[in-house]
């Protein structure tokens, strides 16, 4: 059985505790590996090793730190077939969803160690004669990443690359679900030659771990990609230091198909959007709106198309949509929600059951006659479940997709783009997506949610968000000096 291991100030250390979590696969509930149970002193250990090597990472030149970056992503190309066995083996994603998460975060360190050159200050106009003012983004110092589940591998370089190419260091924490990549990313790094302690690695329970991360006065910022609780938690630890805090948590994406849509194309992105990595995608399709005109012929085929998604074993079988959940209590999860939803008035077309009796997978399933009141459209079910709403008033789709707590997501189906265009002014969303058969148009190029469940922007690209400015006013001395101090060079 395989024993993972943490990697603080540069070496990777032995399992003090002695107590160790279970990681199972999905597809099969065998233990496939063992995750060290970590302690408060282990997250203390990691941050302040993060500390002592802040400053001289900080003192490195940018395009020197850019060069680790490169370095990493080389070692994750070289490393692809073994990472995307893994993402698959711990996470029950298809092979090829996890092998587009491997490549795509090798790629996404090279773009973030473009930023080397790019990241730039300002030079401000004064009101005041012989003045200057310069601002210029400094690291935030040691900075703590919180993962998911879902998406572990881009993750770790999500929150480590933007914080690594601005001089802070980090310490992350994967998910217990899924923290093997997590490893093998840490393995890749000491290959890189990274500074020790630039980059830590401590396993553990989110209660323990996840709380001294964000708790910790030495943390100057704090991010964490998961659930609105989980969020609600992070926040609350770190509000006694007035720690800077980054969310990403849930969401509820509204689709609205619109009477002149193309529904061959909608039918077939609604699904692709439902189904991929078995619904467990915060910035996916959750509930969908269609106009009453169309509705029968979109509904049978929505119906036709879910029953043709390819679900198995994805340790065996490649060419699959989707595979199983990620924990048993996902699978419980998706079994309420449906008999919640059926019991509510809501009627079930296809699905709605568990498939076999060994791992956690779940038929693809819609629901019809659902309500805007209902558990199924007001909760966030990430699964594999499409309830459909029906409307006859666009204004009154637009009110329903707004009526949500969340505020992460939204796509329009439609062909005529004053239509479109009119629902992206009303929508109270962070990103929109129009889909017609030759156009596809984003509302925001950030992923900022525009209601509490997405607090800050968590893809800013002028990298603010992992940076502190800092104000430097040169004044210049006034030959005539006046009584007034605000003429003299300070």
């Amino acid at each position: 059985m395989k024993e993972l291991k943490m990697f603080i100030d540069g070496r990777f250390i032995e399992n003090e505790s002695g107590k160790w979590i279970k990681v199972l696969n999905p597809s099969t509930e065998e233990v496939i590996s063992l995750m060290p149970d970590g302690t408060v002193e282990d997250a203390r250990k990691a941050i302040d090793a993060a500390e002592k090597a802040q400053n001289q990472w900080e003192r490195t030149p940018s395009i020197e730190r850019a060069a680790y970056l490169t370095k990493i992503a080389a070692g994750i190309r070289k490393r692809e077939k073994e990472l995307t066995d893994i993402i698959v083996r711990e996470g029950g994603k298809t092979q090829g969803l996890a092998n587009v998460e491997v490549l795509f975060t090798a790629d996404y360190m090279d773009y973030m160690a473009g930023w080397a050159r790019r990241y730039e200050g300002e030079i401000i106009p004064s009101d005041r004669p012989h003045e200057n003012i310069f601002l210029f983004k400094r690291p935030i110092g040691v900075t703590t990443g919180i993962l998911p589940w879902n998406f572990p591998f881009f993750l770790v370089a999500r929150k480590a690359a933007p914080a690594l190419i601005t001089g802070n260091t980090i310490v992350i924490k994967p998910s217990q679900l899924t923290p093997e990549n997590a490893y093998v990313f840490a393995q890749i790094v000491e290959e890189a030659g990274l500074p020790a302690g630039v980059f830590n690695l401590v396993n553990g329970r989110g209660s323990v771990i996840g709380h001294e991360l964000a708790a910790n006065p030495k943390v100057g910022m704090v991010s964490l990609t998961g659930s609105v609780g989980a969020g609600q938690q992070t926040m609350a630890a770190a509000a006694p230091n007035i720690t800077k805090v980054s969310l990403e948590l849930g969401g509820k994406a509204p689709a609205i198909v619109m009477k002149d849509a193309d529904i061959d194309l909608a039918v077939k992105s609604i699904i692709a959007s439902r189904v991929i990595n078995t619904g467990q995608v915060c910035n996916c399709a959750e509930r969908v709106y269609v106009d009453k005109a169309i509705k029968e012929t979109f509904m049978e085929k929505l119906v036709a198309g879910m029953k043709q998604v390819k679900v198995g074993n994805p340790n065996e079988v490649a060419d699959l949509d989707m595979g199983p959940l990620i924990e048993a209590s996902a699978l419980e999860s998706m079994e309420k929600k449906v008999e919640r939803a059926i019991q509510q008035g809501a009627r079930l077309l296809c699905g709605g059951h568990r498939i076999g009796t060994k791992g956690y997978f779940f038929e693809p399933t819609v629901l019809d006659c659902v309500t805007q009141k209902m558990d199924i459209i007001q909760e966030e079910t990430f699964g594999p479940i499409l309830p459909v709403v029906e409307y006859s008033d666009i204004n009154d789709a637009i009110a329903w997709a707004n009526d949500c707590e969340y505020g992460l997501t939204s796509s329009v189906y439609t062909q005529n783009l004053d239509n479109a265009f009119k629902v992206m002014r009303s929508l109270k969303f962070g990103r929109l997506i129009l889909t017609v058969r030759i156009l596809r148009l984003c509302k925001a190029s950030t992923r900022d949610g525009v209601n509490p469940e997405s607090v800050v922007r968590t893809e800013n690209m002028d990298l603010r968000s992992i940076c502190k400015l800092k104000w430097f006013i040169l004044r210049q001395r006034n030959k005539n000096k006046t009584k007034d101090p605000s003429s003299w060079d300070l």
